[in-house]
């Protein structure tokens, strides 16, 4: 079999359903491959959150201080299983490099933009196209205690210079916004402007709406390799057949850099596996979306479900159940939210995920260098939902040739070549 197409997308998550929605706007003719089902990877169980006030990069000085004290501890929120593996090495040394207070002050206007304009298209989706997926703007609380006071305040400061809408709460204002919720905490920091959504529900409607205009899926197909002629893909080869495009979008998370490999095209990305826990409660507890903030646990109301997910494994691409790494999340809860009794959760639905981690904390987003007809869309590490239809925008933009409405030289391809 050989398909001819003007637009290839390789990934059925959230970042290439997007690409495919923003292209078929422009009327482009596409076709989307994915080697498992729609939202199989990190865009089925995770937290859900359209959060413009994610606009600290994970490389940043407060992840590398804790990293290194949790790295090696298997119930931390973070971890690193102990491997020799030249690609980790050369990962962890690059973030390191970008860990640093003049990075975040660098790139937190744009993750910021991002973030923003982003959570504007979702708005736009629910209008235009009628789709349900369970979208609410409920905002964001992080909610603290007294040993993170000050890492909350040094954000607030951050948020205040680049216009982000915030609100310091204390314990009596926590209660006005959720009076269901017994706490144990020293205060929080609240983003109104933030949302939340079901993320499978979203990327499976939206393939679904898509599929009825004619874009074309491909499922359960997987990309073997590419041809390329004098620095053009010319076939891109799957498990089942050969495809021919103008252009190749590739959306495939933490797998992008695998699949590229025969090209060769330098875009490196460490898979963090994350986890949530899915539980069904007896009744309403609460209807704004939290952030443990020590602990790293966001808590995520989806209709009559609440969603615990949290945790970043470096493992490699493992999607394995670590149930050390659910029993930190369920342990985490209840330090916090009395009432979820980690025996409470020990029989909710477990998921895990592998998200796309750049060393800088950015996504790779534009065209590859050595590769005209190649745009890569890859490595939003936890904001891929937030970030999905802002990134297929921009890729429907660049696709046509057209200027970006942002400036995306931060997420050049070839930035670590």
């Amino acid at each position: 079999m050989k398909v001819k197409t003007e637009a290839l997308v390789i990934g059925g998550g959230a970042i290439g359903v997007c690409c495919a929605y923003y292209l078929w706007k422009k009327g482009v003719r596409v076709t989307l491959l994915e080697k498992d089902e729609i939202a199989a990877g990190s865009s089925y169980g995770n937290a859900g959150l359209v959060v413009p006030s994610h606009f600290i990069p994970l490389a940043s000085p407060e992840a590398l201080r804790k990293g290194l004290k949790w790295m090696f501890a298997p119930q931390s929120p973070f971890y690193i299983k102990p491997r020799f593996d030249l690609d980790l090495i050369s990962w962890i040394w690059k973030f390191c490099q970008f860990a640093n207070k003049r990075h975040v002050n660098d790139v937190a206007p744009l993750l910021y933009e991002l973030g923003e304009v982003s959570r504007f298209l979702y708005e736009e989706l629910v209008q235009l196209e009628g789709m349900q997926f369970g979208f609410d703007k409920k905002g964001l609380l992080l909610l603290y205690k007294e040993e993170g006071a000050q890492s909350i305040h040094a954000e607030a400061q951050i948020a205040n210079e680049l216009g982000v809408p915030i609100e310091l709460l204390d314990i009596r204002q926590i209660k006005e916004l959720e009076p269901n919720l017994k706490m144990e905490v020293t205060g929080g920091l609240y983003y109104p402007q933030d949302a939340h959504l079901n993320p499978a529900d979203f990327v499976c409607n939206l393939a679904s709406f898509l599929a009825e205009q004619g874009v074309i899926f491909h499922k359960n197909t997987e990309v073997v390799g590419f041809e390329n002629s004098d620095g053009t893909i010319s076939q891109v080869h799957t498990t089942k057949g050969h495809f021919i495009a103008d252009q190749v979008i590739l959306a495939s998370g933490s797998w992008s850099p695998g699949i590229v490999k025969s090209i060769p095209l330098k875009i490196p990305i460490q898979p963090a596996k994350g986890y949530s826990v899915t539980i069904k409660p007896a009744k309403k507890i609460m209807s704004t979306p939290l952030l443990l903030r020590e602990a790293k646990v966001a808590i995520t109301p989806l209709g009559e479900r609440l969603r615990f997910a949290g945790t970043l494994e470096l493992a490699g691409m493992d999607s394995s159940i670590n149930q050390q790494r659910v029993q930190a999340i369920l342990h985490a809860v209840p330090g916090y939210l009395p009432e979820f009794a980690s025996e409470n959760l020990a029989h909710a639905k477990i998921w895990a995920g592998l998200r796309p981690c750049t060393p800088d904390g950015l996504p790779y987003l534009g065209r590859a260098e050595n590769i005209s007809n190649l745009i890569v869309a890859a490595g939003h590490a936890m904001v891929g939902i937030s970030l999905a239809p802002v990134t297929g925008l921009l890729v429907a933009q660049i696709f046509l040739n057209k200027k970006p409405a942002i400036d995306l030289h931060p997420l050049r391809v070839g930035r670590f070549s």
